[in-house]
């Protein structure tokens, strides 16, 4: 059987970076939706449907979902209700796709907060200083801190997560040490 590490954080804790020094198949959300912007018509129009005032030409443009967001506090659940749903189909794609590999890794902002976690899921918190994080978001190319605060507002506190978590890495975005990190999990779990 497969085993499932969901990996958990706050926004730019550095989630993605840790998913993919796994060495391991890594299914990403944000990488997913932003392919479903871009290439899905079907989701263009449901969104064109619910948000008219915002959504105005395909592919989506990230501008729009942000102004959508940042404009209504109900854009946000709109919005996520369906590509959430998107992104589940594509989760069974790639768990089909990978059902004979010993590890994979889901890379989901929202895995608690939507239940989209088995049971037997072995949860990873990373833990960054708050510090590396704020350097981090503001680095970002389409940094945007009243958006973040949306999101954080939606997710479980980083407290919740960690005490939900079978692991806790720190990752001080040192390949070296978290190298270390991965390696002591995988010898745990394997």
């Amino acid at each position: 059987m497969t085993i499932r590490i969901g990996i958990l954080g706050e926004i730019g804790s550095g989630k993605s970076y840790v998913a993919n020094n796994f060495g391991y198949p890594v299914f990403n959300a944000d990488y997913e939706v932003s392919k479903i912007y871009k290439k899905d018509e079907k989701i263009f129009k449901k969104l064109r449907k619910k948000i008219p005032k915002y959504i105005a030409s395909f592919p989506i443009n990230k501008n729009e979902i942000t102004k959508a967001i940042l404009s209504n506090k109900t854009n946000l659940k709109k919005i996520i209700t369906i590509v959430h749903f998107e992104i589940r189909k594509e989760l069974k794609l790639f768990l089909k796709k990978n059902k004979n590999k010993k590890i994979i890794i889901l890379d989901i902002p929202l895995l608690l907060e939507y239940n989209i976690n088995n049971r037997n899921d072995i949860l990873v918190f990373v833990d960054s200083k708050k510090k590396e994080i704020e350097k981090r978001l503001k680095n970002r190319p389409n940094f945007n801190r009243k958006l973040i605060n949306k999101f954080k507002k939606i997710q479980f506190s980083s407290t919740y997560k960690s005490s939900k978590s079978n692991f806790i890495i720190k990752n001080n975005f040192k390949k070296k040490s978290l190298k270390k990190g991965i390696k002591r999990i995988l010898k745990e779990i394997l």
